[in-house]
Order: C-alpha cells, then structure tokens, then sequence
C-alpha cells in the first residue's frame, strides 16, 4: 500500500510539473511580452536594431519638457493622431538593416529584423554618383568613422515622378507623416510628384556645373536659427559658401552681418512654415526667402505639403486642405518653376530617423508624432550631399547661455517637445564635430581661438 501511495505521489508530481512545463511554453510562445523569469529564471532581453550607436550613447537624452503640454504649438490645436499601421515589411528591391554596428561597412541586404512594423528600416536605394572627385569629401571620411554602420550612401533623398507608382505606393502607405505616404491618396501622389520630373527634382544641388567654377569640392552652410549666432559675425563666411541652407523662421533682413543674406536651399514643412509666419512676424519673418538661387525643399508632413506643391508647379490655387484658395506665389514668388521645387523622399527621412536619431519617444504612444526637426532634416541632408559642411546656429551643449532664436528680443529658453528629440540631435551634432565630418560653429571655439 505503501508503494501504491508513493507511486501515485509521484506520478501525480510528475504531471503537476509537465502541467506547469507546457503553461510555461504556452505563455512564452503566446505572451513574450511577459517577463517569463517564473519557468525560466532571469531573462536576458536580446539587443535589436533599435538599439543604435546613437541610442546607446545617448541613455539620457530625453525628457518631458517643463512646458504644461507634451505636444508643441503646432500640433496642439485639433491635429489628429494618424492610427498606426501593423502591415509587415513587405519584399521589395530595397535593402534591410538588422544591427549597425559602428566601424563597419556591414552589407545591408538579405538581413532579417524583428524590429516594430512602424520602424521600417528598410529603403529604396538608388545608384547615385557624387557630383565632384573631392578628395576630402564626407563619403571619403565617414568610411574611417564609428558613424560609418550608420551611412547608406544611396537612399534617395528627394522624391520625384520615377518613385510614384502603385507598389512603391502599397510599400508606404504602411508608414503616417513624414516617413512614408500614410493617409496620402495615390490620386494626389500622381498629381504632385509627376510634375517632378526633371533632373533638378531629383538633385538637390541641381547648378552645381554652373556654379561650381571648377571647383574640386562643394561646400555647403547650413544655417539653423539658435541664438547662438547673434553677435556673432559669421554673415560673410556664411556667405563664401557655394549653397546656404535656412530653415522655417530664418529671418535674414537687419541680421546679415551675423547670419549672412544669401539662402540657395529653403527647407520648411507647410505647417512649419505657416506657423513661422505667424509665430514671428513680429521679429520680421514675412515668408521664405526669395531670390533667383533660392530652391524651395518641401518637408512632406501631411497631405497638404504635396497639394501646395502641386498649386505652386501648376501656378493654380491649392484645391482643399488647410491652405484652399491659398496663392503660392505669396510664398514662393511669381516665377517660380517645377526646377526651383523639391521635395524630400520619405524613405530618407524615415532613415535619418531609424540611423541617426532613433528616440527612446518611438517607445511611447507619441512613436506616430515624433521625427527629427526640420533643421535636423535640412543639416542631415547636406551631410549626405555636400563634400563639406559647415553647421551655424544649431543647438550646443551650452545652449541654456542664448535664447531660442538669434532674432529674439527678449531672452527665451530654448523649448522642448515630444515631437523632436532636440537633446538627442545635439547629441549627434557634437559626434559629427567631433569625427571631422561637419564644422559646428560654437562660441567656446571662437574665444579659444582668439585667445
């Protein structure tokens, strides 16, 4: 009897334990999201593509800012959150990214990830040939950094009429706002970008050959509007660059001697812009710059970017939207054509997101609103264009001794939002200083060297 009851305890023992084996597997194969240290002790979690050299030397970076709102004035007054879509990353002829990892030119195809569905590190890529043989460009020197894991040289920076078609459209569609086509119909697409459709549209430096003046390598100002440039008299060296580059409120009128007069590329989103206009009219921001080199780079947000697009190349009223009845030509000017408009391609910014900037905000239910700022686009964009970059007015590590702006006429601090990580793209400014692939102006500089 005794063995009988042992028997069954045993028996009884040994089922309880298979009971709570195959539970165990259930709940790891059904619920990974839970933390299965109970069957299986403590848990390494394993590292993905999100966690970038940028990520992992930026553990702090963010923070809600002091402001009584988490979302900045643009997007507080009836903005509606696009729903965000779960589609997997479909097959395409673009290349894939599982790590990056730093110092290495690793090849990006046939890689697996098992990165969220919104993060789509995955890109058209396009054979595009630099414009000069600069001996010292940044393509030549990335290569020896710890940046250069992070580098596609040939994702395609703007959008033109070859990129609209049915299956680039169903690719995405899958990704809101600025990083894909989401909520965009293909009707407005076709529209808008096959206007686009000379080689200016998909050059960003389009005159190099007629302004180059033999040059071997073309330089290039970027110009944020920080105010860290007031009283700085940097305007003529601004100036001597082949291109300078502004972005939204770049007010230029009574502060050329610090900021420089010539602007050659504009980047802006329509809503950036409309609320420059609003936002600093007082200071003196009438609209974009205007002149015969100025180009107009449309960071497309929403839907409205591409219909104002589309009025100023067919010189027509924008047909609905925010902007209906709206006359281009008051932002853009009279004559302005099809060649003096660009518009940045959502796979670059997408990628300028997942490679550079790669916020611990795409973590929060804000992943759908967060992108890196217009300026970040702008200086990122000439990182990947010019052979030389010089950076003017963009965030230092001492940004709390200026105010937000160098136009400011009362000192405002420097504000942040969930929708730009401005901590994190500091960040990178000072790594991309540091490596020797951009010049960042900053006044610490500046005295040590007058000293």
């Amino acid at each position: 009897m005794a063995l009988q009851r042992r028997l069954a305890l045993g028996a009884l023992t040994g089922g309880s334990l298979l009971v709570i084996y195959f539970l165990c597997r259930y709940l790891e194969n059904h619920l990974s999201f839970v933390p299965l240290r109970q069957c299986h002790g403590p848990t390494q979690r394993p590292s993905s593509s999100q966690d970038s050299p940028a990520r992992q030397s930026n553990s702090d970076q963010w923070s809600h800012p002091a402001h009584t709102s988490t979302l900045p004035p643009e997007l507080s007054s009836g903005t509606v959150l696009p729903k965000h879509p779960q589609t997997p990353t479909p097959k395409t002829q673009t290349a894939t990214a599982a790590k990056h990892k730093p110092g290495k030119n690793n090849s990006l195809d046939n890689l697996k990830t098992t990165e969220a569905p919104y993060i789509g590190d995955t890109y058209m890529r396009e054979v595009i040939q630099p414009q000069t043989n600069c001996s010292d460009s940044i393509r030549s020197r990335i290569t020896k950094t710890e940046l250069s894991g992070r580098f596609l040289k040939d994702v395609p920076v703007l959008q033109w009429a070859e990129h609209v078609t049915p299956k680039q459209h169903q690719r995405l569609s899958r990704y809101p706002g600025a990083h894909g086509w989401g909520g965009i119909e293909y009707k407005t697409l076709v529209e808008t970008l096959s206007v686009l459709n000379s080689s200016a549209n998909w050059q960003l430096l389009d005159d190099w050959k007629d302004l180059g003046n033999e040059s071997e390598c073309i330089r290039c100002a970027v110009v944020g509007n920080g105010g860290i440039l007031k009283d700085s008299k940097k305007g003529k060296e601004i100036d001597s660059h082949h291109y300078v580059f502004r972005t939204n409120g770049a007010i230029i009128n009574g502060f050329e001697q610090d900021v420089g007069s010539r602007t050659t590329h504009y980047t802006f989103s329509t809503n950036t812009m409309m609320n420059s206009m609003r936002g600093y009219a007082r200071a003196g921001f009438k609209g974009p710059p205007k002149s015969k080199e100025t180009r107009y780079v449309f960071l497309p947000d929403h839907g409205r970017d591409y219909l104002l697009m589309k009025a100023a190349v067919t010189h027509t009223l924008v047909e609905q939207g925010p902007e209906k009845g709206k006359d281009p030509s008051k932002y853009f000017g009279q004559d302005v054509s099809a060649e003096k408009l660009k518009m940045y391609h959502p796979d670059f910014i997408r990628y300028l997101r997942n490679r550079f900037l790669r916020s611990k905000t795409l973590k929060t239910k804000y992943k759908d609103i967060y992108r890196p700022s217009t300026g970040a686009v702008m200086l990122l964009a000439a990182l990947h264009t010019c052979d030389q970059v010089s950076a003017y007015g963009f965030m230092t590590p001492d940004y709390k001794k200026y105010s937000d702006h160098y136009y400011d006429k009362t000192n405002h601090q420097v504000g942040f939002y969930i929708n730009h990580d401005l901590r994190m793209e500091m960040t990178l400014w000072q790594q991309l200083h540091q490596a020797g692939l951009i010049r960042l102006y900053m006044h610490n500089e500046v005295r040590s060297n007058q000293k």
